[in-house]
């Protein structure tokens, strides 16, 4: 059976499926790399990488807080916040009505340590 890969966003190659259970190192990089969308996503943004070196210089810190450290307003942090969170850069923990956010980056890292192996092992020649 013929499978077909995009690459680039246009470009369509055709490769023969190899048998079950064996996978290929290309698209187990490919894998990776999508699985990596949206941390890049998340931290290409010059605001995100501000509000990560902020978190990263304290314990937790809520909303209001990191807002007054920044020229932004409280929603458009929240805004900020909420993208690092769903990328698994930042978590939260509420404490009554205030949440709280922190720095959650052991997953994160792993993420990018699997993916320089990768580019290491299947993609340099």
């Amino acid at each position: 059976m013929d499978q077909w890969f995009i690459l680039n966003n246009s470009k369509k190659i055709k490769r023969k499926k190899k048998e079950v259970g064996e996978i290929m190192s290309n698209e187990y990089a490919v894998e990776m790399f999508r699985k990596t969308i949206p941390l890049f996503q998340a931290l290409g943004d010059p605001v995100r990488q501000d509000l990560v070196l902020l978190l990263a210089e304290t314990d937790k810190m809520n909303v209001t807080d990191i807002a007054s450290q920044s020229p932004m307003s409280r929603p458009t942090v929240s805004h900020h916040l909420k993208i690092l969170r769903e990328a698994g850069i930042v978590g939260t923990e509420k404490k009554g009505k205030e949440i709280f956010y922190f720095l959650t980056l052991d997953h994160t890292v792993e993420q990018l340590k699997q993916l320089i192996n990768i580019i290491e092992e299947e993609c340099i020649l």
